[in-house]
């Protein structure tokens, strides 16, 4: 199982979009870490929501799509407004 995730830092109000073999929260852990490297290092985020994949191919597509088209993120980020997400 893959999943695609969004991560909210609220203090610089920036969102992060992975994707990951591991449950989610694991990987929220893991950029929370002050040891982490990479674009979020230095931030704590707040896992805001995700999504399941069956195979990694699926789950690269999606947040490629994610991350390359502004539209679908957006979009995406207005659902969670109206449901009371975030």
């Amino acid at each position: 199982m893959y999943f695609v995730y969004l991560l909210y830092c609220e203090k610089t109000d920036e969102w992060y979009t992975g994707y990951t073999g591991k449950w989610p929260e694991d990987r929220l852990t893991e950029h929370n870490r002050k040891s982490n490297r990479g674009w979020t290092r230095g931030r704590q985020w707040t896992l805001m929501y995700y999504e399941a994949y069956p195979d990694m191919g699926a789950a690269k597509a999606r947040e490629r799509s994610l991350k390359t088209d502004g539209r679908t993120k957006t979009r995406l980020i207005a659902r969670l407004e109206r449901a009371g997400v975030i």
